[in-house]
């Protein structure tokens, strides 16, 4: 019986939780330093360079988007995916001197970025 119970207890350290999107360190990591310059550590778009891209930096917490993250699930990983060399980004941060260094994304970091982002997104009103 011991065997047993101490068998159960080593399974079931190796057995990973997954993180809620507070405890989610990468990924708040990667939105602190990639993101928050223009989406704003709230992710409403009230970062610094947030109205000196054309179009605004939007607000992510909205309704609409909201509804756009639970339809399409994978929006924030394309946005991303889709604009690393894009025109607006690197050109409204190269207009205000902003440099963010290359950063060689994992799949894992995309995980954890939507993972965050999504949390913090759903939990705002």
């Amino acid at each position: 019986m011991k065997i047993l119970f101490a068998a159960s207890l080593g399974i079931l350290s190796l057995m990973q939780t997954p993180l809620s999107f507070a405890e989610n360190i990468n990924g708040k990591n990667l939105y602190v330093q990639r993101c928050a310059v223009c989406h704003g550590t709230d992710i409403k778009g009230t970062g610094a360079l947030a109205n000196k891209s054309n179009p605004p930096t939007p607000d992510l917490t909205t309704s609409a988007f909201k509804k756009r993250l639970k339809d399409y699930p994978g929006v924030i990983v394309s946005s991303v995916i889709l604009r690393p060399n894009g025109d607006l980004i690197p050109k409204t941060l190269r207009e205000n001197g902003v440099k963010i260094p290359p950063y060689a994304w994992r799949v894992q970091d995309f995980r954890d970025l939507n993972q965050y982002m999504s949390g913090v997104i759903l939990k705002s009103r």
